[in-house]
């Protein structure tokens, strides 16, 4: 049986239509639908229940020391009250996970996927034996809450009576006391907009979300489900594990090559992604527009010519855009910008072409 978040009963009071995703039971759209919602997110702002992903502790003597050698990126670069993304992999390069990681109060917070919290958990633990750490899954006992779009600062400055208490930077975070409790506070998310994600015991998550949803009432603020969310993350070509990361796929090939320091020192899989990006991946993953009438999904087959040559990973129709958009993994030869080719969509080959990534930014603020 599928778990539920606290805020069940709020998404069944609103309307929303639920669905089994990684084993939760959570709100796939409201009754506006998931266009309408991708276009308040992208306008004001919007709330997403995120309380199936993970969130995994590790501090103690050798907490640095430990996550240099598991993760990516350098971790020794996130600074206190920062966050920054990595990458997890096994030692052929392909990956473990994704993950954000907060450098809080004398220990770290990993975000992990849904899906791979108790595997993450357990690729912890079985390499932490040399290194002097703790390791505690909080997941069960934390709710996840994300405000995202152009008036979240707005909607919580509001909330809070005090801008200052919220003026982070770009992938900062801090503590905070709000509804009633001590909470993580990040400037980060999932949609390509500004926004925060809330970290808090799952005892306040009913009280945090009544607030911010009245707090956001003046804003046009309103709740957001799985597909919107969906929608929102691809149009900035934000990568999904399970679909273009994976145990079959690597940080090079999905052009994560920024998330990788290999000037830190040894970490898992550093030998494989360097030995890649000497050499080019054989495959690489790229932004796809439709030039004929057609939803490019997950799975379908990219063509050339008569040949097949790739698969989609994420596929949608853009609000943002009013297009048909796709990412998908193609040989190298054919990932260059303006690249014509198809993705078989029921039985006939349409036209799609190869478009400079991302799909969409955000407006730069003045």
């Amino acid at each position: 049986m599928a778990k539920r978040t606290a805020l069940y009963d709020r998404h069944i009071a609103a309307g929303a239509k639920m669905v089994d995703f990684a084993g939760w039971e959570l709100p796939i759209q409201y009754p506006t639908g998931p266009k309408e919602e991708h276009l308040i997110v992208r306008r004001t702002a919007g709330l997403f229940d995120i309380d199936h992903m993970g969130q995994i502790m590790v501090s103690g003597p050798d907490a640095l020391a430990f996550l240099q050698r598991m993760l990516t990126a350098n971790i020794a670069a996130i600074a206190h009250q920062q966050a920054g993304y990595a990458l997890m992999c096994y030692s052929d390069g392909a990956v473990v996970d994704d993950a954000f990681v907060y450098n809080l109060d004398s220990q770290y917070m990993i975000v992990a996927n849904a899906s791979n919290v108790g595997k993450d958990e357990r690729w912890l633990r079985w390499h932490s034996r040399p290194y002097e750490v703790t390791i505690e899954n909080i997941s069960s006992a934390t709710h996840m809450l994300a405000l995202q779009g152009p008036k979240a600062a707005a909607i919580l400055s509001a909330l809070t009576g005090d801008s200052s208490s919220i003026n982070l930077a770009h992938h900062a975070c801090q503590k905070l006391e709000l509804f009633g409790t001590t909470i993580i506070l990040g400037r980060t998310g999932y949609t390509g907009e500004d926004g925060f994600e809330l970290y808090m015991p799952v005892e306040q998550a009913v009280c945090a979300w009544d607030a911010l949803i009245e707090a956001g009432k003046p804003f046009g603020l309103a709740p957001i489900g799985l597909a919107a969310r969906d929608s929102l993350r691809l149009e900035p070509c934000m990568p999904l594990y399970g679909q273009e990361l994976g145990p079959d796929r690597t940080p090079i090939q999905a052009g994560l090559g920024w998330a990788i320091s290999f000037s830190k020192g040894n970490f898992v899989g550093r030998d494989a992604l360097a030995k890649e990006r000497l050499e080019g991946p054989a495959e690489k993953l790229v932004a796809i527009q439709m030039l004929d009438p057609g939803v490019p999904r997950h799975g379908y087959t990219v063509v050339h010519g008569l040949e097949a040559v790739g698969e989609v990973t994420s596929g949608i129709y853009s609000p943002t855009l009013d297009a048909f958009i796709a990412m998908a993994y193609v040989p190298r030869r054919l990932a260059a910008v303006g690249t014509e080719i198809g993705v078989s969509i029921r039985g006939k080959a349409r036209r799609a072409i190869v478009v400079k990534k991302p799909f969409y930014r955000a407006p730069v603020k003045s």
